[in-house]
This record gives structure tokens, C-alpha cells and sequence, in this order.
């Protein structure tokens, strides 16, 4: 069950990464997609280092287990170096639309690693429709053409990549078993990412030496940097202590729809009926999984203040 601190996470977490897949686009327009990722972590490690030293000691930062190196590493190298690094050089071959479908097999994903990784993580008939639900409603919301689902090359495998390694790396952090805050673990994490990704370009041959950054390309990396890059990471790892991998994941359920909403409020983009309607079929899916009852009279008390809604029962 969601708590109203696991609610906030969850929507802070769905909030900042829903602009991700906008801002990503406006970036790989001018620069490599490893060094894209690579800046942006290290903004988001200058971000958190700064965040660490004025909240966090060094008794709070310094691994003592193996756990706290295992979920160091799952946080860092799996769910934010690895998992970028496939989903920027991915987008470049397809649409954000394409991209938001098939990264959200991740909360599909999720349920599969855990049952094979963690003993209490079984899913139940209720959740395996609730995912389902939670599926066809993003494909409403992003809408892909057939031939663009189906023909974006090497762009589906590597986002199909891109979720399973999130879906893996959030179970392994539950799987590890740390000590440390989830905060800690971020501050460690991210940083790590960014040696990862500069190490991924410089692989990869990425070319930066006569690059022009744009106002915009500095705007989307200020945005996933910051936004996205430390501060989402911050409520999300904090999501998946709070409740679970598979629960947590729900959120990337939602990224489309904060990115349809965002699109429509800001970019003057169309937000089409059928949109709406899958807004509403992730919403039921979603509470499916999280065991929450989908009466309608239920749904007005979870959502309004009990004041506004009576004492009767229902």
C-alpha cells in the first residue's frame, strides 16, 4: 500500500523524470548521446556532493557492508549509468512516443526479476491484470504508428535493454540489502554514472572537441541534470526503500502522461480523446497493482479530503 510519504516520492519522481524524454530529444539534436549523459550526471553529482556536504557526515556516506557496495553499484553502474547510456543512444533511432512504450515495459519487468530474486515479491492475479492495464494505457497515450514501433532499428532493442537493466538494478537494491540511506547511495551513485557514461563515450569514439551548445542544448542539460539527474533519483530511490521495486516502477507508467500534459500545456501540442482514455486506464491499472479498490466511491475518498466527501460508508 502507498503511504502518503511514498504518494510524494512517487509523484516527484513521476513529475521530474516526464520531462526526460522531452528534454533528451531537444539535446541529441546537438549533442552525442554519451556525452549528453555523461554532463548530465556530472551535474547532477556536482548537485549532490554539494547536497552532502551541508545535510550528510561522513558516518552517513561510508559503506560498511557488502550490501552498501552491492547497492552502491546496482544504483549507480545498472539503474543510472546503464540504464541512461541505452536510453539516450536508443532515442536517437525513434520517436519519444516509440521510446515511452517500450520503456515502460519496465514496470513489467520489474515483477519478473523480483520473483526470480526476492522471495516475498510475488505478483498477484489482481497486479498481473493491473500491469496490463498499466501497458495498453501508455500505448494510447503515446500512440506509435505500427511502422514506427516496429521498424526503429536498433533504437527498440536498446530501449527494450535500457528497461530490463532498470527493471534488474531496482531489484537488486532491495536485493542488496544496504545499510545506507537511499540518499547516500544516490550521492555515491550518480557520480559513478558519470565516469561511467565519459567512459562509454570515449569508447564509443563520441567527438566533442568543435561542438556548439545552443541555449536550448544548455537548457536540457540543466534539465536532466538537475531535475531529472539528482533530484528524482533522490525521491525515487527513496520510493523503492518506502515500498518496492515492482511499486516503484509503477511511476514509469505515468512519465508518458506527464510528457503528453506537458507537451499539450507548453508546446501548444494536441492532446487527442484518445490520450485521455489511456490516462484512465493507467490510472485503474495502476491501482490495481498498489491494492487500492477501483469502486468509484473509493476513489473519491482516496483522492478528496474526507471532509469534502461526507462520513457515510462505502
Amino acid at each position: 500500500m502507498f503511504t502518503r510519504r511514498s504518494a510524494a516520492l512517487f509523484a516527484v519522481s513521476a513529475l521530474l523524470f516526464g520531462g526526460t524524454f522531452v528534454a533528451a530529444k531537444a539535446g541529441l539534436a546537438h549533442l552525442p548521446p554519451l556525452f549528453f549523459v555523461a554532463v548530465r550526471f556530472d551535474i547532477g553529482a556536482v548537485v549532490l556532493v554539494a547536497f552532502a556536504a551541508t545535510r550528510l557526515s561522513w558516518a552517513d556516506l561510508r559503506p560498511r557492508t557488502a550490501g552498501d557496495v552491492a547497492g552502491i553499484l546496482a544504483t549507480g553502474v545498472l539503474v543510472i549509468g546503464l540504464t541512461n547510456a541505452l536510453l539516450f543512444v536508443g532515442q536517437q533511432y525513434v520517436t519519444s512516443g516509440v521510446a515511452a512504450v517500450i520503456f515502460s515495459l519496465n514496470p513489467i519487468l520489474t515483477p519478473v526479476f523480483a520473483g526470480l530474486l526476492l522471495t516475498d515479491a510475488r505478483l498477484t492475479g489482481r497486479g498481473v491484470v493491473g500491469m496490463g492495464l498499466g501497458l495498453l494505457g501508455v500505448v494510447l497515450v503515446a500512440n506509435p504508428s505500427p511502422s514506427a514501433l516496429l521498424g526503429g532499428g536498433m533504437g527498440v532493442p536498446l530501449l527494450f535493454a535500457a528497461a530490463a537493466t532498470s527493471a534488474f538494478g531496482a531489484v537488486a537494491i532491495r536485493r542488496a540489502d544496504a545499510t545506507m540511506s537511499s540518499t547516500a547511495r544516490t550521492v555515491w551513485g550518480v557520480p559513478l554514472a558519470a565516469v561511467l557514461s565519459h567512459a562509454l563515450s570515449v569508447g564509443a569514439g563520441e567527438s566533442v572537441a568543435s561542438l556548439a551548445v545552443p541555449p536550448v542544448a544548455v537548457a536540457a542539460l540543466l534539465y536532466v541534470g538537475v531535475c531529472s539527474g539528482a533530484v528524482a533519483y533522490l525521491a525515487y530511490f527513496a520510493l523503492i526503500d518506502e515500498t518496492d521495486a515492482t511499486r516503484a516502477n509503477l511511476l514509469f507508467y505515468f512519465v508518458p502522461i506527464v510528457s503528453a500534459v506537458g507537451g499539450w500545456a507548453l508546446l501548444g501540442e494536441t492532446l487527442s480523446a484518445l490520450s485521455v482514455a489511456g490516462f484512465g486506464v493507467i490510472f485503474v491499472g495502476f491501482l490495481l497493482v498498489s491494492g487500492r479498490s477501483v469502486r468509484p466511491s473509493r476513489l473519491v475518498r482516496w483522492v478528496a479530503p474526507e471532509r469534502f466527501v461526507g462520513d457515510g460508508s462505502a
